[in-house]
């Protein structure tokens, strides 16, 4: 049986009813969803749980705060990757921390 799997990508003009895509092999089937910011982040993990998705990867725009958000949001229901940029080259080399925590900002 393969894997259900999310990963969620950074992307400042995302739309998660748009930005999404899924890819089924053998071993694996995931479900590419791109965010605008880490609340979309964290609604679109929980979504993610109805799909009974057993893992989520998040992309190397999240920094710490980012990827603490999410964890808190999913109540450790299902394992949480990091790919990991201290600072993102995609970002102007800043942390998805200064970039997409609009909440932190504010």
């Amino acid at each position: 049986m393969a894997l259900k799997a999310g990963f969620i990508f950074l992307s400042p003009e995302a739309d998660p009813k748009v930005d999404r895509s899924t890819i089924k092999t053998e071993s694996i089937n995931i479900v590419t969803i791109g965010v605008a910011d880490y609340k979309m982040a964290c609604e679109v993990a929980k979504e993610l749980l109805d799909q009974d998705i057993k893992a989520i990867e998040l992309c190397g725009g999240f920094g710490n705060e980012g990827v603490s958000l999410v964890t808190k949001a999913i109540k450790g229901k299902v394992p949480i990757g990091v790919v990991r940029f201290d600072i993102h080259p995609g970002l102007e080399n800043r942390s998805g921390d200064i970039v997409f925590n609009k909440e932190a900002i504010k």
